[in-house]
């Protein structure tokens, strides 16, 4: 069975502190951290830049990630390889080409993942399966923190996971992003999601430690 990962977002932590923040999570048994990459024109939010990943990399040795929610998201490849990332999450529709994108992220060192909007079709992955290593179906719109769990997307999620078992994908991660806390990840990892990001819920715990150790306990119980 796909372990369970708790991946926090550092969307809702003090910017003025973050090296403060990201050791706060490394402490409290986090699996990896989510950077969320914003330009401003896929979405409509500006975010961090692979800079601001690089001063954070002395401060954790959990991997990092990548969320590019920016339009030609292959400008970036190599900066976030020197910053630091493990794995790069990318929008099929901001690509011109996919496979180029994900090949050059593989050959940059990284693993290369998709993610998909609340619209977006799950009939992607049948031509990058081999070339990604996990997917992300967003359970809200992409740009913002703090939105509602859409809970119209456990369909989508348990449809995807029957799909990547369909593709002998079945050791393939299968992330879900947005409104996941105490209320929602029970329904999220029962549709068939392993991998759990969350920004304001954890936030709100008395401390990282007690919200990363409720989702887990919560997520495991859900299967």
């Amino acid at each position: 069975m796909r372990e369970i990962q708790i991946v926090p977002s550092v969307l809702p932590a003090d910017f003025a502190n973050l090296g403060r923040d990201i050791t706060a999570l490394h402490e409290a048994g986090i699996d990896r951290i989510q950077w969320d990459v914003m330009d401003g024109q896929y979405v409509p939010n500006i975010t961090v830049g692979a800079d601001v990943i690089k001063a954070c990399r002395d401060y954790t040795d959990v991997p990092f990630e990548a969320h590019m929610m920016v339009y030609n998201a292959e400008r970036f490849i190599d900066d976030l390889a020197d910053a630091g990332c493990q794995m790069v999450i990318y929008h099929p529709d901001t690509l011109k080409h996919p496979h180029r994108v994900f090949q050059a992220t593989r050959d940059a060192g990284m693993q290369a993942a998709i993610a998909l909007s609340p619209t977006t079709s799950n009939d992607v992955v049948d031509y990058v399966g081999d070339l990604i290593d996990m997917v992300l179906v967003m359970t809200v719109n992409p740009g913002f923190g703090g939105q509602a769990y859409l809970h119209t997307m456990e369909p989508k999620i348990a449809q995807m996971r029957a799909r990547l078992d369909r593709l002998g994908l079945t050791e393939m991660d299968l992330e879900v992003d947005g409104g996941i806390g105490p209320d929602t990840i029970a329904g999220a990892a029962r549709a068939g999601a392993n991998v759990f990001i969350s920004g304001s819920a954890l936030w709100k715990y008395p401390s990282f430690a007690q919200g990363v150790e409720d989702l887990r306990a919560k997520a495991e119980a859900a299967r």
